[in-house]
């Protein structure tokens, strides 16, 4: 009997997840369940590269499932899994998570003991008055060992991780009264990598080709439809600047390209230190060349003795 009872596909952006996800998924009677942040987003297609042409028949969970009002955090992701997971068993199918939201996968891949929180109106208003440097001080005191360090750097979700912090605390048996819902997840990992110069190519391509297909439009009719500038910017490097671009604040068409694919190079450096600090975490990984990647097909990977124990 197979010791596993799920495979992941992982990678930085552009590595082509989603193929291979798909591939996987269709060798081995799987379906997919998606490890992206904001994917999970109706409206978000072409800046999340949702690319739903690739699934083709292939069922896939946690996509398109809530609206921009919303705020879908990683409690939420983690909770939707576990409801996920069994199911999946229960029909008889292999689940595929595929993404690179390093905080989601790693939140399942290593348990985090997360609760769901209500908001605190009182610690909310006596927090309202601080400085962000204040605010990043008492999260850092209450939680040295943080997960998200983006949490550090917006005002709004350092509050929420104050609130959360604060509440472990004050009730400890909530934590305890969760632990029962995580299922037993045994996963084969799969990590998708290419060499930093072959990626920064396929950064630059997949980037021209999302403003060709209407990124620009997509977050000018997000706006359209009643979500501030704010809010889009909040969503990510690709709705961060075309809302700037949008806005005038960044000037020309190849200025806010220049400045996005930058900035996207350098986001797909954080994700590969994120899987580096999971491997050291000691989640096992066998990294496939992109390349290789690209070439497999489904019948090549169902008879694959890489692919055998799935």
């Amino acid at each position: 009997m197979s010791p596993y009872n799920c495979a992941v596909v992982l990678g930085a952006t552009a590595t082509g997840k989603t193929a291979l996800a798909v591939k996987l998924a269709q060798a081995k009677h799987g379906e997919i369940i998606s490890a992206d942040s904001r994917q999970v987003y109706r409206g978000l297609d072409l800046g999340t590269g949702k690319d739903l042409q690739e699934y083709g028949s292939t069922p896939y969970h946690l996509i398109d499932i809530c609206d921009l009002s919303c705020e879908f955090t990683v409690f939420h992701f983690q909770q939707e899994v576990y409801r996920l997971l069994p199911q999946l068993a229960e029909k008889g199918v292999l689940p595929v998570i595929a993404g690179g939201t390093g905080l989601y996968l790693d939140s399942i891949l290593r348990g985090y003991e997360l609760i769901p929180v209500p908001e605190n109106p009182v610690l909310r208003e006596e927090l309202a008055a601080k400085t962000l440097p204040e605010l990043q001080h008492i999260l850092m005191a209450l939680k040295p060992d943080i997960h998200n360090k983006t949490d550090l750097e917006q005002p709004g979700r350092l509050l929420r991780a104050i609130e959360i912090a604060l509440y472990r605390q004050e009730h400890p048996e909530s934590a305890a009264a969760h632990l029962h819902t995580a299922p037993s997840i045994q996963p084969k990992i799969y990590g998708i990598s290419f060499e930093r110069s072959v990626l920064r190519d396929r950064i630059r391509r997949r980037l021209i080709a999302r403003i060709d297909a209407g990124m620009i439009e997509e977050t000018e009719r997000l706006h359209a439809q009643g979500y501030s500038w704010e809010r889009l910017e909040s969503l990510g490097l690709e709705y961060r600047f075309t809302a700037q671009y949008l806005q005038g604040k960044i000037e020309t068409k190849d200025s806010f390209i220049e400045q996005l694919f930058r900035a996207i190079g350098q986001f797909a450096k954080r994700q590969e230190t994120w899987f580096r600090r999971m491997a050291k975490h000691g989640i096992e990984i066998e990294w496939i060349d992109g390349n290789e990647a690209a070439q497999l097909t489904a019948e090549a990977i169902a008879h694959s003795e890489r692919f055998r124990c799935l």
